[in-house]
C-alpha cells in the first residue's frame, strides 16, 4: 500500500493556473508589439492588429505554447514559477 509520503507530489494547480495566464500576457504583448511594429500596427497608445495580422499573432501565440512546452521543456513563466508537470 502507497502512502502519500511515497508519491512525487507535482506543482500546485495555482502555480500551472498562473502560470498560463502570465505566459498568454507575456507572448500577447511581446508578439503583438512585434507583429504591429512590422505590419505598421503601432499607435500611441499601444498596438491594433486587424486581419491578416491579428490572424498571424494568433498563430504566433499558439506556436509559442506548442514550441516551448514541447522543445524546451515548458514555457517562460512554468520554469519561473516551478509549474512543470
Amino acid at each position: 500500500m502507497t502512502t502519500t509520503e511515497d508519491r512525487p507530489t507535482g506543482p500546485s494547480t495555482w502555480r500551472i493556473v498562473l502560470a498560463a495566464i502570465l505566459d498568454f500576457f507575456t507572448a500577447f504583448f511581446v508578439l503583438g508589439y512585434a507583429v504591429a511594429t512590422v505590419f505598421r500596427g503601432r499607435t500611441e497608445d499601444g498596438f491594433r492588429v486587424t486581419g491578416g495580422p491579428a490572424l498571424l499573432l494568433f498563430a504566433l501565440i499558439v506556436a509559442y505554447f506548442v514550441v516551448f512546452n514541447r522543445f524546451l521543456g515548458g514555457t517562460i513563466w512554468k520554469h519561473i514559477l516551478r509549474a512543470k508537470r
